[in-house]
């Protein structure tokens, strides 16, 4: 089987590090296209043997894309298209239809009940993509949350697949070498008690909540903050006024996996955390906290599908936390008050490894292709 990825960019992101992961263990011959930005994450699927074409797609209205995108897809003699992301997914499944590929994937990364990929749901936006959606054989949900909210935007049922985001146990397995070797790297004190913050830095990741909390705990408490984007000039000088901004770092943007770029990848700077905080209010997944939970770490959380999706004995080291900062500041100091717990991982980051993530989709992929609908219920939790 020969397969296409689109997807809309290819900096450093969820959607984006889990496309890389995933094409490391699908056993299919894999071509990928952005249509922008062909980041950090472009470089790394090179390394990895992959190739990947920039199409140079000049914005939403960019619409000489199309043409220039179904005359690859001819090109390239696929059997099915596998689309990322809004933008990639309205003009993938387009383009694929155009060019006479009948088997359409797209994966619905970033769905959540007012915004798709920090876009918010007008009723254009919801239209385009139901009209796009058609053209498709299955939208995949990366959780039953997602689902359900296809489902009540009127995605029919039985087009629906759940495969979850996956992740990459012995990557995050963790490690006291690497722990120390990171914290050194970092400048953190030996005594500090690291909080860790992993995700976009803008306004709906309310990582505002972690700066405040952390000026209503002990000056030995730090706050690590792995991740770029809008609002880090905000959160500075919020750490500032606060009188925290000596205890508060900044990583930027880190790889998943090793790529020779300087500084630490996720996996140790995860290594080299105390406990995760993810205050987001609306997530579709909840990837980082999986992260998390696969290097042992207690994981404090305000919306985590990958964790309340699940049955409740499967979510040990978690803790749902409703409220702003001073339920958080609560909440890290319980933590921190119950002593240290062995770094290993639970069962519920078990259950969402990369290989059965990709054994899952591979399924997707052979019924597509068929044209069969023989597949286990949408909505279904991984086991």
């Amino acid at each position: 089987m020969k397969a296409l990825h689109i997807i809309t960019g290819l900096g450093v992101g969820g959607a984006e590090q889990q496309l890389r992961l995933l094409l490391r263990h699908l056993p299919v011959d894999c071509d990928v296209v952005t249509l922008t930005h062909p980041g950090a994450v472009a470089e790394g699927l090179t390394t990895d043997g992959v190739r990947v074409v920039h199409l140079g797609m000049g914005g939403n209205r960019d619409l000489t894309a199309l043409p220039r995108l179904v005359r690859m897809i001819r090109a390239g003699g696929y059997d099915l298209v596998h689309t990322h992301l809004y933008r990639a997914c309205v003009y993938g499944r387009v383009a694929a239809r155009i060019a006479g590929v009948r088997a359409v994937v797209a994966t619905e990364h970033s769905l959540g009940d007012s915004q798709m990929e920090g876009r918010r749901l007008t009723s254009g936006v919801r239209a385009l993509y139901l009209a796009s959606e058609r053209l498709g054989s299955v939208t995949v949900a990366v959780s039953p949350r997602v689902a359900d909210r296809l489902k009540r935007w009127g995605v029919p049922a039985p087009r629906i697949q759940v495969v979850p985001n996956g992740i990459d146990l012995d990557c995050f397995r963790f490690d006291q070498e690497r722990r120390e070797r990171t914290r050194r790297r970092l400048g953190l004190p030996e005594a500090a008690w690291v909080v860790g913050g992993v995700g976009r830095l803008t306004r709906g990741k309310r990582f505002d909540v972690l700066v405040h909390a952390l000026a209503r705990l002990p000056d030995d408490h730090w706050l690590l903050l792995v991740g770029g984007g809008p609002e880090e000039h905000v959160l500075r000088r919020m750490a500032h006024e606060a009188g925290v901004a000596g205890r508060v770092l900044f990583t930027g943007e880190r790889p998943y996996v090793p790529d020779g770029s300087p500084g630490p990848d996720l996996p140790s700077l995860t290594c080299a955390m105390d406990l995760l905080a993810s205050p987001s209010a609306e997530e579709s997944f909840g990837l980082a906290a999986v992260e998390a939970l696969a290097s042992g770490l207690p994981v404090l959380y305000t919306s985590c599908p990958a964790i309340e999706d699940l049955p409740p004995p499967a979510a040990t080291g978690t803790r749902r936390v409703s409220g702003g900062p001073e339920a958080y500041a609560r909440a890290i100091a319980a933590v921190r008050a119950a002593g240290p717990r062995p770094r290993t991982a639970p069962e519920t980051a078990r259950r969402y490894s990369i290989t059965r993530s990709a054994d899952r989709l591979l399924d997707v992929y052979a019924a597509a292709v068929s044209g069969s609908s023989s597949l286990s219920p949408s909505g279904a939790s991984p086991s």
